[in-house]
């Protein structure tokens, strides 16, 4: 049995993200948390502020007045798990979705493949419309296999969803060996990767940006339009049932608040304030880094990537507009280590043992970059909300009327929360059911989930360290 959660913790390490803070940051819109709102969203984060977008654009179009609204973050404003991860917007058209087919079936799959595809479009065309200053790129990823059984598996998955004419596989190119190691040109923009030794890569559409640029730029608009932000707020419980008159009421250090709905975006906190989810829902703690070549301009970078050393060990990256990069991963320094990443929410340290890791990681990972100087200019850590299952829980709360969640993204959230956020406003403001949200069927919440005793986490960790202990023998 895991315990819930504890509260965010105070004093973080600063990410590169949010080494600049927004006018917003600590802001609250009244000196005191209002004592009676129509919605309360729990979290300021990519899924809370998306959910109050959508609520607002939903009463726009409708030519409706907005309901009073109120959000609450326990820090600073994106100061969670969306303020420091690696701004990498990345659907995954094949790796889960083979795996998926396995155990859930074929359209199972192409819906959860098909939703990740159209969140990229839907953030990008939000961007565009609204017209955010947050270094959106529209790319490719290029995802690399660095082992034989790496690379065989995604061969294989990619043969299998070709094979079934799978949704969106003629956006993926895969190429092995020679091809996949070459250097991608500058004239050509080519999908080839550029790793050193890579033995496969897959390419397919994805999108990199600033998360805390775009994240304060829709709550800034919330703002303006009269939500009110409450930073610095913890919410510390919230009743289960309804008083006489529909309300919930949410304790905070500053007072009580009452609510006819709440949204719970919190993520890897979820379970401090529902502990039905402590053993569903595990904070699991990362690390990300900033990298800096030497030279100017830096060697060309035209992709961003995920580096796949095995199942369990990779990383991430993005290159940034200013020739710098964004590397997170080092899994395999730590990964070993349960205590120092699982149910461990401490973001105001660094992970010990993966503090050098990213040192020359461009010099040895990349052609090309050898004689950059590139060097890390910045280390942070962040925690995610892992689901049991691997699975994220959007939808009513079990056994809570009226309230709500989207959180449990296991650090794939980019590609997933947007869309997510879309359909918990509509559940709220025209009151559609789960199946009417084109949120895909298996991110429902419900009971079942919650008593499922199978936890994916550490089962795959256990299989991890029997292979590691073995190897030692």
């Amino acid at each position: 049995m895991v315990p819930p959660s504890p509260l965010p913790v105070a004093n973080p390490t600063t990410s590169f993200w949010r080494r600049h803070p927004h006018p917003l940051d600590d802001y609250r819109s009244t000196p005191d948390v209002p004592s009676q709102v129509d919605i309360a969203v729990v979290g300021a984060g990519y899924a809370g502020v998306s959910t109050v977008h959508h609520v607002l654009d939903i009463c726009k179009r409708r030519g409706t007045a907005p309901p009073d609204m109120v959000i609450l973050d326990a820090r600073q404003a994106c100061s969670g798990a969306t303020g420091r991860n690696g701004g990498h917007l990345k659907p995954d058209p094949l790796n889960r979705p083979a795996s998926l087919v396995i155990t859930h079936g074929i359209e199972v799959a192409a819906e959860c493949a098909t939703f990740e595809a159209r969140n990229l479009s839907a953030v990008k065309k939000t961007i565009e419309d609204e017209d955010i200053d947050c270094d959106f790129v529209l790319t490719r990823a290029v995802d690399v296999s660095m082992s034989d059984s790496v690379c065989s598996k995604m061969k294989s998955g990619f043969d299998m969803l070709r094979k079934h004419a799978f949704p969106g596989m003629q956006d993926v190119h895969f190429a092995k060996g020679a091809d996949a190691e070459r250097v991608a040109s500058r004239i050509t923009l080519s999908s080839l990767s550029g790793v050193k030794g890579a033995k496969g890569c897959l390419s397919y559409s994805a999108g990199h940006l600033f998360p805390y640029k775009l994240i304060l730029h829709l709550l800034s608009s919330a703002v303006d339009a009269g939500v009110n932000l409450q930073t610095h707020t913890p919410v510390t419980e919230a009743t289960k049932l309804p008083d006489a008159e529909g309300y919930f009421t949410l304790t905070t250090p500053r007072g009580s608040i009452r609510a006819k709905k709440i949204v719970y975006a919190t993520n890897g906190y979820t379970s401090s304030l529902l502990p039905e989810f402590a053993d569903t829902i595990i904070p699991a703690r990362g690390i990300c880094s900033h990298i800096k070549p030497a030279k100017d301009p830096g060697p060309f970078l035209p992709n961003s990537y995920m580096i796949r050393w095995s199942d369990t060990e990779y990383e991430y990256l993005i290159p940034r507009p200013d020739g710098s990069i964004v590397v997170g991963g080092a899994r395999s320094e730590f990964y070993h280590e349960l205590d120092s990443w699982y149910n461990n929410v401490n973001d105001d340290m660094l992970i010990e043992s993966a503090t050098t890791y990213f040192d020359g990681y461009m010099q040895r990972v990349f052609q090309g970059w050898e004689d950059s100087g590139a060097y890390t200019s910045k280390l942070w850590t962040g925690i995610m909300g892992y689901s049991s299952d691997s699975m994220p829980h959007i939808g009513l709360v079990p056994g809570r009327e009226n309230q709500f969640i989207l959180a449990g993204f296991t650090g794939h959230g980019m590609p997933q929360i947007f869309l997510a956020a879309r359909g918990i406003a509509s559940m709220i403001i025209d009151d559609v059911d789960f199946q009417s949200t084109g949120i895909p069927t298996l991110y429902m919440a419900t009971q079942a989930r919650l008593d499922n005793p199978k936890n994916w986490i550490l089962d795959s960790w256990r299989e991890t360290h029997k292979r590691l202990e073995a190897s030692k023998l």
